[in-house]
């Protein structure tokens, strides 16, 4: 019932906006909608694809389910090739689908490609400082979302300023990398598998140098992964922001283009 409803809406507002003549009554439903692409945020993710090219286009179902062959609930209409899913919690893994509806209300299947997202936290303009001048303010928890003191038990990294060098530490039951220059904080989608900072002998740290507008990806003690973006370091302050992915063992820090054509698939989604 929820679905006709939108959908019917969907096409009252279409005839509002375009003369009666533009179209003519068919049976024929549009394509699916391709390219289907999230973005992972925090409690939210946003979905995109390609414009449908009918003429006599009205609009967008987006669908959702916990499991790729599961049964796909509508959460939401749009006139748009973008759609904001609000109501998407951290931690939770949501597959997704589109579908095209006409003004004569002939619906898509559901959109081919697949694509899946699992939102995580994240912070802006956090702030730590070098360990040798405030040891209290220069580490950071993410599972607590805190700045802690460097050799607290929470801290997953910690800020030092050594002969004049700043560094990224971590304790040696942590991994860190340095994932080069990015524009932001979504621009590293998952976690590499490899090429992880080595620890050196006699020393229970691992560290990288801070730099800032690099990127870098922290694989932390209970095999979570996370990633921060130095924006600014001046004196004895560094200003980060960061995302933490709270699922054990999922790498995923934020999907930037990850669909599958379903085609090629032997599974068959059950009925939305």
């Amino acid at each position: 019932m929820k679905k006709m409803i939108l959908i019917v809406a969907a096409i009252i507002f279409a005839a509002g906006c375009h003369n009666v003549n533009d179209w003519e009554y068919d049976s024929i439903p549009p394509m699916p909608p391709r390219n289907i692409n999230t973005i992972t945020g925090d409690n939210r993710v946003d979905i995109y694809w390609q414009r449908n090219k009918e003429p006599d286009l009205a609009g967008y179902n987006v669908y959702f389910s916990y499991s790729y062959d599961g049964t796909y609930e509508l959460i939401g209409t749009t006139y748009d090739n973008y759609f904001v899913d609000y109501g998407a919690r951290n931690g939770v893994t949501y597959y997704y689908a589109v579908t095209a509806f006409d003004y004569n209300n002939n619906e898509s299947e559901l959109s081919y490609d697949v694509v899946y997202d699992t939102p995580r936290p994240e912070g802006f303009d956090r702030a730590l400082f070098d360990l040798h001048v405030s040891p209290s303010n220069s580490g950071y928890d993410f599972s607590d979302y805190s700045v802690v003191p460097y050799d607290g038990e929470g801290a997953d990294f910690f800020f030092e300023k050594y002969e004049g060098i700043y560094y990224l530490n971590v304790w040696e039951d942590t991994d860190i990398q340095d994932m080069g220059p990015t524009y932001d904080i979504y621009d590293v989608s998952f976690a590499p598998t490899d090429g992880w900072v080595p620890i050196n002998d006699g020393e229970n740290i691992k560290y990288v140098e801070a730099i800032p507008g690099h990127t870098y990806v922290i694989w932390t003690w209970d095999n979570r992964y996370a990633k921060v973006r130095i924006s600014a370091i001046a004196g004895d302050r560094m200003i980060f922001d960061w995302a933490y992915q709270t699922v054990e063992g999922n790498r995923q820090l934020k999907i930037n283009r990850k669909s599958i054509d379903r085609k090629n698939l032997s599974l068959q989604r059950k009925g939305r």
